[in-house]
């Protein structure tokens, strides 16, 4: 199932900066062949749904082994059955 999601991960506890862990976690999602836009608080993505799931437990599972002791994530997603949803869909024209 197509899905669209709003993904923002948190490093906790990694110091003020966390300039290099977001980085890392956007890499991550656009390595699992998902459209990706960052923004400031967080990403937006498109793909099949068991994909973002996969992504983000990538995410996890990596910055967990890069040294990040705690992460907190929130994801917002939207699924429909009336017509396939893409990001390009949802912005105004």
């Amino acid at each position: 199932m197509k899905a669209l999601a709003e993904i923002q991960v948190i490093p906790i506890g990694s110091g003020v900066s966390v300039r290099n862990e977001v980085k890392r976690a956007h890499a991550l999602l656009e390595e699992a062949g998902l459209k990706v836009q960052l923004h400031s608080y967080g990403t937006n993505v498109e793909g099949e749904m068991h994909t973002i799931f996969a992504a983000i437990e990538r995410v996890h599972e990596t910055l967990h082994t890069e040294g990040v002791a705690r992460l907190s994530t929130f994801i917002k997603l939207g699924t429909r059955t009336d017509k396939e949803p893409t990001l390009a869909g949802k912005l105004f024209k």
